[in-house]
């Protein structure tokens, strides 16, 4: 991880960057719902995914969304700040022993109008198997300082 002062208008349009993989484990389905309290059987009861289409345990989606986005997070910006995520979309199922990476890419800019000198730069989220199969999407969006505002 470092740091990287990168100003509204110095984000480029198309730019991408990927992580490296992960491989998900037992551990990580049992550790999310832990945390979250989700304990549907669709995760957690290897013997009643026998009898569903998928046929085996499916990570939650909210947790590959987490360790997707923990795998951007190699960069720390101190002129940007999340300001949140939209069109999260779960795509393919993901199940233990899948490795999964991120691909991100900036895909617009706007001028905030709420915040005097701050601009919004919009970076797609793709978290994909290692089948080269994309599995869930979302669009990031970032609140930056403009350089001219510094």
């Amino acid at each position: 991880m470092h740091m990287q002062t990168t100003y509204f208008e110095e984000y480029e349009i198309g730019s991408s960057r990927q992580s490296f993989g992960r491989t998900i484990t037992e551990t990580d389905f049992v550790v999310h719902a832990g945390h979250t309290g989700d304990f549907f059987p669709h995760h957690m009861d290897a013997e009643f995914c026998k009898t569903q289409d998928f046929g085996q345990r499916i990570a939650h989606g909210t947790m590959v969304f987490s360790i997707g986005v923990g795998m951007t997070a190699d960069v720390i910006n101190p002129v940007a700040f999340s300001y949140g995520y939209e069109r999260m979309r779960f795509i393919r199922p993901v199940h233990i022993g899948d490795t999964i990476h991120a691909r991100t890419m900036i895909a617009r800019k706007e001028i905030d109008q709420k915040r005097e000198g701050m601009g919004q730069v919009f970076e797609t989220l793709e978290v994909i198997n290692q089948d080269e199969k994309i599995v869930l999407f979302a669009e990031h969006i970032y609140l930056v300082k403009m350089k001219d505002s510094a």
